[in-house]
């Protein structure tokens, strides 16, 4: 379901706009051969490539799985059954991480814990957290290990809640629309503020009804300009700024250079354009369907949360909050645990989408094993065949663009110039490895 969003973000995002100021970005190159693919599907993946073979966080499975180098065998590391007695948390999805040498980490926010898997998939020991509050931002928000001892991340978006009256609450819960990139260090667990990014902003919208039921729901942003964090070998922090599209970089000595705008064909969003985007995601949201998995949180009497709708290519999932008048069926004397209706997804008015498109969605940023960053960006033209990546040099110049095959994303690099990706096949997903040239 997020994928099929995603490319109907992409689609929507890609109608015919006026350009403001096109820049010569040079000419497309496309990737080199695809030289191993796996026969069993992937969903939801990140990757962690290691001299044995690959681990890979199947987080729609709930699992963490080890091909060998040619994808065609597996085994289950970690899983949420009793076979591998390694659990993987039913709560909140793991993360799986580069740590020291060849070995990787899976964070599991639930138990607070962090396993060691050496390059042949094997768990080796198990860590602690090194900040039990920060264990959902380090697995949900995505982290990495920097190569000198600590694990950075970004924070995550509390809100500012508001206060409860007699009715219940008496507003919207009020999201930030940036958060800190933290470093932690793993021996001392001293942990510092590095920077800032900007991340959406979620709104909210409450209602109340004739029963007293109060209903709070986010609204979708469909095209939300945000920042990228990626995480260089040598420890190095890049801040790929959405706005003007340019690197802020951090050294691990604390040293910080601002690289020059990336080139980049900026157009500008009319108000006719903006309605028309966002006519045209709803329309492919109702072909969908309202398919979209959602889950339920919080007893009868008490508040009903549910998260559901598409959060790919960087927007929001559906936010849904109820107070009071019933069980989580919906009305007065719903049946508790009854099942509840899915959330309606809802979208922010056209006039708060930007005044020009974006360069990338968030989660859009890789980083190879050069140091070099490849950002899949929003098409601005349409150019036949599948997605393309700007790659930016360490000086935060643009060097290359490079397209990759219809349907594929990258997910991570290699050694030998490898670089892995998943492909969607009608609704399944598998994983393939190719060669940068």
């Amino acid at each position: 379901m997020r994928a099929k969003f995603y490319l109907t973000l992409a689609a929507a995002a890609g109608i015919p706009l006026t350009s403001a100021s096109a820049q010569d970005r040079g000419t497309i190159r496309q990737l080199g051969p695809v030289v191993a693919k796996s026969t069993e599907p992937v969903a939801g993946v990140t990757v962690r490539p290691s001299t044995g073979g690959v681990l890979v966080n199947d987080i729609a499975k709930r699992r963490v799985v080890f091909f060998d180098s040619d994808l065609s065998k597996f085994t289950v590391v970690a899983d949420t059954t009793a076979a591998t007695g390694n659990a993987y948390p039913n709560q909140f999805p793991a993360s799986l991480i580069a740590f020291k040498g060849d070995s990787s980490l899976i964070l599991d926010a639930q138990s607070l814990t962090m396993l060691v898997v050496d390059p042949a998939g094997k768990i080796g020991r198990v860590m602690s957290f090194p900040n039990s509050q920060d264990a959902r931002a380090m697995a949900l928000t995505g982290a990495a290990y920097d190569g000198h001892g600590h694990i950075i991340y970004r924070g995550a978006p509390f809100p500012r809640m508001p206060a409860f009256g007699p009715n219940g609450p008496m507003g919207a819960p009020d999201f930030p629309d940036s958060v800190p990139v933290m470093r932690i260090d793993l021996a001392t667990r001293v942990r510092d503020t590095l920077g800032w990014m900007k991340i959406q902003k979620i709104k909210m919208d409450m209602t109340r009804s004739e029963d007293g039921r109060v209903s709070i729901t986010s609204q979708i942003n469909p095209l939300p300009v945000v920042d990228e964090l990626a995480i260089l070998p040598d420890g190095s922090v890049a801040l790929i700024r959405g706005k003007d599209y340019h690197v802020d970089f951090i050294g691990p000595d604390g040293a910080r250079v601002s690289a020059a705008k990336v080139p980049f064909d900026w157009q500008r969003l009319t108000d006719e354009d903006k309605i028309a985007l966002i006519d045209s995601v709803k329309a492919a949201r109702e072909r969908m369907g309202n398919t979209a998995p959602t889950v339920s949180l919080g007893g009868a009497g008490g508040p009903q949360i549910a998260f559901g709708g598409a959060g790919g290519g960087g927007a929001s999932p559906q936010i849904n909050i109820q107070f009071g008048g019933g069980g989580p069926g919906g009305g007065p004397g719903a049946a508790a645990g009854a099942p509840r209706p899915a959330p309606q997804m809802n979208f922010v008015p056209p006039t708060e989408l930007p005044d020009y498109k974006p360069p990338f969605f968030a989660g859009a940023s890789r980083v190879d094993t050069d140091g070099n960053l490849w950002i899949r960006t929003i098409p601005t033209k349409s150019i036949p065949g599948g997605p393309v990546y700007d790659v930016i040099n360490r000086k935060g110049e643009l060097v290359e663009r490079v397209q990759v095959p219809v349907n594929s994303t990258i997910v991570a690099f290699g050694p030998s110039g490898s670089v892995y990706m998943t492909v969607r096949e009608g609704d399944n997903t598998f994983l393939q490895r190719a060669k940068i040239r």
